[in-house]
Protein backbone atom coordinates (compact mmCIF):
# COMPACT_ATOMS: atom_id res chain seq x y z
CA UNK A 1 0.00 0.00 0.00
CA UNK A 2 2.98 2.49 1.45
CA UNK A 3 4.32 1.65 -2.57
CA UNK A 4 1.43 2.80 -4.17
CA UNK A 5 1.72 6.12 -2.36
CA UNK A 6 5.08 7.09 -2.37
CA UNK A 7 5.84 6.03 -6.12
CA UNK A 8 7.59 8.50 -8.32
CA UNK A 9 4.46 7.91 -10.78
CA UNK A 10 2.12 8.78 -8.58
CA UNK A 11 3.60 11.74 -7.13
CA UNK A 12 4.28 12.98 -10.26
CA UNK A 13 0.88 12.65 -11.55
CA UNK A 14 -0.29 14.33 -8.20
CA UNK A 15 1.38 16.97 -8.49
CA UNK A 16 0.39 17.54 -11.89
CA UNK A 17 -3.30 17.28 -10.99
CA UNK A 18 -2.39 20.05 -8.01
CA UNK A 19 -1.04 22.15 -10.81
CA UNK A 20 -3.53 21.98 -12.92
CA UNK A 21 -6.58 22.36 -10.07
CA UNK A 22 -4.13 25.55 -9.51
CA UNK A 23 -3.98 27.30 -12.46
CA UNK A 24 -7.56 26.49 -12.82
CA UNK A 25 -8.98 28.39 -9.44
CA UNK A 26 -6.75 31.51 -11.38
CA UNK A 27 -5.46 33.11 -7.95
CA UNK A 28 -8.46 32.10 -5.51
CA UNK A 29 -6.98 32.42 -2.45
CA UNK A 30 -3.54 33.99 -3.26
CA UNK A 31 -1.76 30.92 -2.27
CA UNK A 32 1.94 30.28 -3.57
CA UNK A 33 2.39 28.00 -6.25
CA UNK A 34 3.54 24.41 -6.10
CA UNK A 35 6.12 24.64 -8.93
CA UNK A 36 9.65 22.82 -7.99
CA UNK A 37 11.30 26.24 -9.87
CA UNK A 38 10.81 28.12 -7.08
CA UNK A 39 12.31 28.47 -3.74
CA UNK A 40 10.66 25.96 -1.96
CA UNK A 41 13.18 25.71 0.65
CA UNK A 42 12.60 29.59 1.71
CA UNK A 43 8.85 28.96 1.88
CA UNK A 44 7.79 26.02 4.37
CA UNK A 45 4.42 25.12 5.41
CA UNK A 46 4.12 27.17 8.38
CA UNK A 47 4.65 30.29 6.26
CA UNK A 48 2.33 29.04 3.49
CA UNK A 49 -0.32 29.05 6.24
CA UNK A 50 0.42 32.37 7.50
CA UNK A 51 0.06 33.90 4.27
CA UNK A 52 -3.30 31.98 3.94
CA UNK A 53 -4.17 33.48 6.89
CA UNK A 54 -3.34 37.00 6.27
CA UNK A 55 -4.91 36.81 2.96
CA UNK A 56 -8.50 35.87 4.63
CA UNK A 57 -7.81 38.09 7.23
CA UNK A 58 -7.18 40.97 4.77
CA UNK A 59 -10.27 39.61 3.30
CA UNK A 60 -12.55 40.28 6.47
CA UNK A 61 -11.23 43.51 6.87
CA UNK A 62 -11.95 44.99 3.86
CA UNK A 63 -15.13 43.59 3.69
CA UNK A 64 -15.79 44.79 7.03
CA UNK A 65 -14.57 48.53 5.41
CA UNK A 66 -16.97 48.47 2.83
CA UNK A 67 -19.97 47.87 4.96
CA UNK A 68 -19.30 50.44 7.26
CA UNK A 69 -18.43 52.58 4.21
CA UNK A 70 -21.77 51.57 3.07
CA UNK A 71 -23.68 52.22 6.51
CA UNK A 72 -21.71 55.63 6.67
CA UNK A 73 -23.57 56.64 3.72
CA UNK A 74 -20.60 57.18 1.39
CA UNK A 75 -20.84 56.36 -2.22
CA UNK A 76 -20.08 52.26 -2.52
CA UNK A 77 -21.86 50.24 -4.17
CA UNK A 78 -23.64 47.67 -2.68
CA UNK A 79 -22.91 44.74 -5.22
CA UNK A 80 -19.32 45.80 -4.01
CA UNK A 81 -20.48 45.18 -0.50
CA UNK A 82 -21.41 42.02 -1.03
CA UNK A 83 -19.22 40.57 -3.21
CA UNK A 84 -16.45 41.64 -0.60
CA UNK A 85 -18.69 39.90 1.75
CA UNK A 86 -19.19 37.01 -0.17
CA UNK A 87 -15.60 36.18 -1.15
CA UNK A 88 -14.83 37.14 2.52
CA UNK A 89 -16.79 34.16 3.44
CA UNK A 90 -15.69 31.39 1.35
CA UNK A 91 -12.24 32.67 2.37
CA UNK A 92 -13.15 31.94 5.54
CA UNK A 93 -14.72 28.66 5.51
CA UNK A 94 -12.39 26.90 3.10
CA UNK A 95 -9.57 27.90 5.69
CA UNK A 96 -12.64 25.98 8.79
CA UNK A 97 -12.52 23.12 6.05
CA UNK A 98 -8.75 22.53 5.66
CA UNK A 99 -7.99 23.05 9.16
CA UNK A 100 -10.68 20.59 9.99
CA UNK A 101 -9.37 18.15 7.75
CA UNK A 102 -5.90 18.48 8.75
CA UNK A 103 -6.77 17.81 12.44
CA UNK A 104 -9.02 14.69 11.56
CA UNK A 105 -5.31 13.44 9.62
CA UNK A 106 -3.90 14.37 13.39
CA UNK A 107 -5.73 12.21 14.80
CA UNK A 108 -5.60 9.31 12.36
CA UNK A 109 -2.33 9.32 12.69
CA UNK A 110 -2.21 9.21 16.85
CA UNK A 111 -5.08 6.42 16.38
CA UNK A 112 -2.92 4.32 14.33
CA UNK A 113 -1.21 1.24 15.99
CA UNK A 114 2.49 1.17 15.93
Amino acid sequence: MIDKITSQANISSMLQTLRAYQSEAGGGMGLPSVDKDKAVAKTGFADMIRQTIDNVNEKQKTANDLESSYMRGDPVPLTDVVMAMQKSSLSFEATLQVRNKVLKAYEDILNMPV
